[in-house]
């Protein structure tokens, strides 16, 4: 429980955590320890991370959950994180729903191709692969994603609420 005065010193105006990992394991091959360890992490974590910030977000703020293309783009060996991220995007919109009567607005950003160290990072000839099938011609920065996730969380993104919003530079499209 969350003492009154405390929770009037911190309110929020915008919740976001943002976790996670790879596992390229073809489905035959991916274990139960596995399949538990990315749940928790990419759809567990989130939730209750949620529950947990709730009673301290404002009135009018906002939350984005992070997911990926790979909810629209199926690709082998990632069977698992993707279902995990889709689950992640129908909790976005229940949380949009039920939080509505606060004015919290929930979104999730779904980034394409990016260059991180998930999955231990993008070698050259991955990323040209990812090049090659993005219509922008390159590979996504951490930026790219930031900038999005900054405007679902402003006054911009005011209007904006269970939306997922690809950030992919037209990947596979």
């Amino acid at each position: 429980m969350i003492d009154e005065g405390a929770k009037q010193s911190a309110e929020l105006s915008a919740a976001s955590g943002y976790a996670g990992y790879g596992l390229y394991n073809p489905i035959e091959a991916v274990t139960e320890a596995q399949f538990d360890g990315l749940m928790g992490v990419h759809l567990k974590g989130p939730f209750f991370l949620t529950q947990t910030r709730l009673p301290l977000l404002r009135e009018g703020a906002g939350i984005v959950n992070l997911t990926s293309a790979t909810t629209r783009v199926a690709t082998v060996g990632v069977a698992p994180y993707a279902m995990f991220k889709g689950g992640l995007e129908v909790l976005t919109r229940y949380m949009a729903k039920e939080f509505g009567d606060r004015r919290v607005r929930v979104n999730a950003v779904s980034p394409g191709a990016i260059r991180t160290e998930l999955g231990g990072g993008l070698s050259v000839e991955f990323e040209a692969v990812l090049t090659s099938q993005t219509a922008l011609g390159r590979v996504g920065e951490s930026e790219d994603v930031a900038r999005v996730i900054a405007s679902l969380l402003t006054e911009d993104g005011g209007w904006i609420n269970g939306q997922s919003i690809e950030v992919a530079g037209g990947y596979i499209i």
